[in-house]
């Protein structure tokens, strides 16, 4: 069994590298980015692009590469799968040492059986650790010199938020809760279960988010889909693809916003108060479409997944169809490229970096799987103006791909410090970095 899945492999390899077509090449703002991005017509070849960065994490010395005017360091290096950030009142960092859960996928099929095979390849494969580690800078030099193990025996965490003295934690399949007080390294208590939140047995897309509302009454929570594009039937789409919203103290779950393939990186605008996300959009319609895409989320709006996307461009491979659906389907404020695997978005109001960023989002973009060239593998900067995207995005972080294509790192969550510094988390590269100007 093993030889002939082999022999399978290799020959879709070989397919895959000859079949597949290369991504157009006008400006990066004009194709896949922006407020009205150019959308080419889909490209539904037989074999879909497969071109996995084969991983080869950082050696001592290096580094990604900051934008002009910037720098990067590590912040903590030696870390277990780092995927997801938060900074507490005090300047602690909580890291979530984290990956996908035992078995979330059930059955066999080979499409899975060989992706799951390019996954490992790309660093996705990692057993999770199930845990969240504190890091502390006790000398105030940008490097944390500490490294406590804050809370373990968790499942798959993701998302965190602190408010009104509890910490919340975004498991794969339920929100929890820890008693916080300022300043402990670790917590040991039982977890209090919020609400519960879809998990398996499919799981197709395991992260979920969590932000708190401003006056503390509401969480918010993401949830991917079960599949690409609705394969697995929409009974398995049930409060999937979507923004929940959570009653504190009825413990009551809602549909907030729907239509959303595989939502993350909750974040609240600076400008006009509304809740933001940024959502990876769906595969296998070639190398330029979908683009992922960062946006504002309303009250019961609907986005389009999977019957649409970016608006009301209708998927064909959807059965049946749901046109009424698709006339509400909401335009995303913003694309991100085709691929690019943006997951993280913070938005910045700090000053360290200089007014050029004030009011603007930082994205981390995990890269491509599945696109010809690359896409992602960096950090970009979308400037804002009156709470609104305004302008073309900006690379912050790049590097992450070396001369021989290899994967040095791959960044995911991104926070900002108590110092106005950017923090990345890069699970590939094992590392947290930290982005400062270049002369301080």
């Amino acid at each position: 069994m093993k030889q002939a899945r082999r022999v399978v492999v290799g020959f879709l390899v070989a397919g895959i590298a000859g079949s597949t077509s290369f991504a157009q090449t006008p400006a990066r703002y004009e194709v896949g980015y922006g407020p009205d991005p150019a959308l080419p017509e889909p490209d539904m070849s037989l074999v879909p692009t497969v071109n996995v960065a084969k991983t080869e994490p950082w050696s001592e010395g290096e580094a990604p590469l900051a934008a002009p005017g910037l720098k990067v360091t590590p912040f903590a290096r030696g870390l277990d799968h780092p995927r997801w950030l938060h900074v507490l009142p005090n300047g602690d960092v909580l890291v979530a040492e984290t990956n996908a859960p035992q078995q979330h996928d059930e059955g066999f099929s080979l499409k899975k059986w060989i992706m799951g095979w390019f996954m490992k390849r790309a660093g996705a494969g990692v057993e999770t650790p199930n845990r969240i580690v504190l890091l502390r800078d006790t000398n105030q030099d940008g490097i944390a010199d500490t490294k406590e193990t804050f809370l373990e025996g968790l499942n798959s965490p993701f998302g965190m938020t602190l408010s009104g003295g509890k910490l919340y934690i975004a498991n794969t399949d339920a929100i929890v809760a820890f008693p916080y007080r300022n300043g402990e390294t670790t917590i040991h208590v039982e977890p209090e279960k919020i609400v519960d939140l879809p998990g398996g047995p499919i799981n197709h897309h395991w992260t979920k988010d969590v932000i708190a509302s401003p006056d503390g009454k509401k969480l918010y929570a993401t949830v991917g889909s079960n599949s690409n594009v609705g394969e697995n039937g929409i009974e398995a789409e049930q409060n999937r693809a979507a923004v929940l919203e959570v009653d504190l103290a009825s413990r009551k779950t809602r549909l907030f916003a729907s239509g959303l393939r595989n939502p993350n990186g909750l974040s609240w605008n600076p400008d006009d108060g509304r809740l933001w996300v940024v959502v990876n959009e769906r595969d296998e319609l070639g190398n330029d479409l979908v683009p992922d895409y960062m946006t504002s989320v309303k009250d019961g709006a609907f986005y389009g997944w999977p019957y649409s996307y970016f608006g009301q461009h209708v998927d064909t491979r959807v059965k049946p169809q749901q046109p009424d659906l698709v006339s509400r389907a909401i335009k995303p404020d913003y694309a991100l490229g085709a691929h690019t695997a943006s997951l993280g978005l913070t938005f910045y109001m700090a000053s360290l970096l200089g007014p050029e960023y004030k009011g603007g989002a930082f994205i981390g973009q995990h890269g491509s799987w599945n696109r010809k060239p690359r896409s992602g593998y960096k950090v970009i900067f979308v400037p804002f103006k009156d709470g609104k995207p305004h302008g073309a995005p900006q690379d912050v972080l790049t590097g992450f791909i070396n001369a021989q294509d290899r994967a040095m790192g791959r960044p995911v969550g991104v926070a900002v410090d108590n110092k106005g510094a950017l923090l990345v988390a890069d699970d590939v590269g094992n590392t947290v970095w930290r982005v400062t100007p270049a002369a301080k």
